[in-house]
């Protein structure tokens, strides 16, 4: 006697259409972010755009929200990829009722309410906090390196920008001179009528390169009057003396055609056009309670102003916080003790096997670097700083292995720091689902 199977046949009518919450089992992830967003935010920053009667009815914004939340969740940001899981994967449709938005609407969408989009960050926080996920006991504090939506090849330096300048001028001037000369054969071969008006595209890349250039000089010598003003006004004089001209950048500043806010940043993978995105994550449930996203490669600037966005958006300041030594600096300390904060901070990098009286020769007597240092020496292996490695580096392994996010989409500080803020939302989101499941 042969096996029996259960029926398998593809063209049996269903007598009830299915419900989408079907399509999932209870408890998942998908129902969690579509009841959490339709439910507990306030999206009235985004609804009440929409005021316009005449036309086809958009999409529902609060199901276009949703919808990109839950994208993220699942480790997809392209929005064409995001289109197409609607098409294709039974849980997104659960989030969507079924609905497909094509890519460019997706895309769209995310660019128009992007300064919207990035304020949900401290909604969702507050709902870990009401849940009891956010102690603020003790709080790590890192950054990471993530690539920009450029390519570091096409960044040049003022330097190379001076000389490429003049070479592609007489290159150009010279195409200008033979299309000229070739007009005029034209001309009085076919006659005047021709339409030949048009530069040749070999000509026109070479325009379009020296605009760019030109483009880019001007820029950066904007950046270096600022910085010179900024550092007298700071100083109260014109300080040291420079070795290039006044209110022009040195011949090593770059920067990028693609994205100019965009700069080239040391990373674990050597050097990358990039951003440096910065998180502090409490250490009893990995939520991240701050976050932000600067140009600047050092770290140091940074520890300020994440202190005081944890007031801002929970309400009251963490007791320790544990930082690597790029964020050692007395500004930095006196931060900590004026906010009354007990801070652990590398006070400079040492290597496995260094004795600890090369670490001290690292910092000065007398100093809050000293006095960081002795407070870690005595506190040992059991010092509470051993808590910052598997506190922050757990949630960017989340981020950029777990979930795939490695380079962002767009293009420029602001939208990127709002890209940012989406991925930290969604990291929450997961965290207050594992919490509630």
């Amino acid at each position: 006697m042969g096996k029996t199977f259960r029926d398998w046949d593809i063209e049996q009518l269903m007598m009830f259409p299915p419900s989408v919450e079907d399509f999932v089992p209870q408890g998942h992830v998908a129902h969690f972010v579509r009841s959490t967003v339709s439910e507990a935010l306030d999206l009235s920053a985004i609804v009440d755009c929409y005021n316009e009667e005449r036309g086809y009815p958009p999409y529902h914004p609060v199901m276009m929200t949703a919808l990109l939340l839950y994208a993220y969740c699942q480790g997809i940001y392209p929005s064409r990829r995001i289109a197409k899981a609607c098409r294709e994967r039974v849980d997104f449709m659960a989030v969507t009722g079924m609905q497909t938005p094509d890519f460019r609407t997706i895309s769209d969408f995310r660019k128009r309410h992007m300064a919207a989009l990035e304020e949900l960050f401290v909604q969702v926080l507050r709902l870990c906090q009401e849940a009891g996920l956010v102690k603020l006991g003790h709080v790590a504090l890192d950054g990471t390196k993530l690539k920009a939506n450029a390519s570091k090849h096409k960044a040049m330096s003022y330097g190379r920008m001076k000389k490429a300048e003049p070479e592609l001028e007489a290159i150009v001037r010279g195409w200008l001179r033979q299309a000229e000369a070739a007009d005029l054969r034209d001309d009085q071969e076919h006659g005047v009528d021709l339409n030949g008006e048009e530069l040749p595209d070999w000509v026109r890349d070479k325009q379009r390169r020296l605009e760019k250039i030109r483009e880019a000089r001007a820029r950066l010598q904007a950046e270096a009057q600022a910085a010179e003003k900024g550092e007298e006004k700071k100083s109260g004089g014109p300080g040291r003396p420079r070795k290039n001209e006044p209110g022009t950048p040195k011949d090593s500043a770059q920067t990028n055609f693609t994205d100019p806010q965009s700069r080239i940043m040391k990373s674990h993978d050597g050097f990358i056009q990039g951003y440096n995105a910065q998180a502090v994550v409490d250490a009893d449930s990995q939520v991240i309670v701050a976050q932000g996203l600067t140009n600047n490669a050092s770290d140091a600037q940074q520890l300020a102003v994440m202190v005081a966005q944890i007031k801002q958006n929970t309400g009251r300041q963490a007791r320790e916080l544990s930082a690597d030594a790029g964020y050692c600096s007395e500004d930095n300390l006196k931060e900590l003790r004026r906010r009354h904060i007990n801070g652990y901070i590398a006070t400079g990098r040492q290597k496995h096997g260094q004795a600890t009286a090369a670490a001290e020769r690292n910092v000065k007597l007398g100093t809050y670097a000293y006095a960081m240092w002795q407070k870690l020496r005595r506190g040992g292996h059991r010092s509470r700083y051993r808590l910052r490695k598997q506190t922050v580096e757990p949630v960017f392994g989340q981020v950029k292995q777990g979930r795939g996010f490695r380079q962002f989409l767009l293009r420029g500080l602001r939208k990127v720091a709002g890209e940012w803020s989406l991925i930290c939302t969604a990291h929450n989101l997961l965290k207050l689902a594992a919490a509630r499941s």
